[in-house]
């Protein structure tokens, strides 16, 4: 198994990869956005940067705890937008679809990185 250390860098590329398509190609992410909160690009866009900036800190050892709790914050405040996308999908295309059961098994998924954000950065 990989050490911790290996771990915080492999979350902080996908933290930055993810964080960097939220402005290359905003509009997935808009659409996901729950219709009852307002300016949805530009809550996008603070994401995204969240992500960007949680990436680099997990990076920088005096940040890497802040970094680390503020990703898991970061997962914790999207979940709803992760159940709108999944609730979109049902609607649009029933329980059967595969979209739709992919969008269902995603939401353990933010559970799960989580818990691999607080076993590499915060665990020691």
């Amino acid at each position: 198994m990989l050490q911790p250390e290996v771990h915080q860098y492999i979350i902080a590329a996908l933290f930055a990869i993810t964080g960097t398509l939220h402005f290359i190609i905003p509009k997935p992410f808009i659409s996901i956005v729950p219709a009852v909160l307002s300016h949805r690009r530009r809550l996008v866009y603070l994401s995204g940067a969240a992500e960007i900036a949680g990436a680099i800190g997990l990076l920088i050892p005096s940040l890497q705890i802040a970094a680390a709790w503020g990703l898991i914050l970061l997962l914790v405040a999207v979940f709803p937008a992760n159940i709108n996308m999944t609730v979109q999908s049902i609607r649009k295309s029933g329980w059967a679809s595969w979209y739709s059961l992919l969008t269902l098994l995603r939401l353990p998924l933010q559970f799960v990185l989580i818990f691999w954000i607080y076993w590499a950065c915060l665990s020691a």
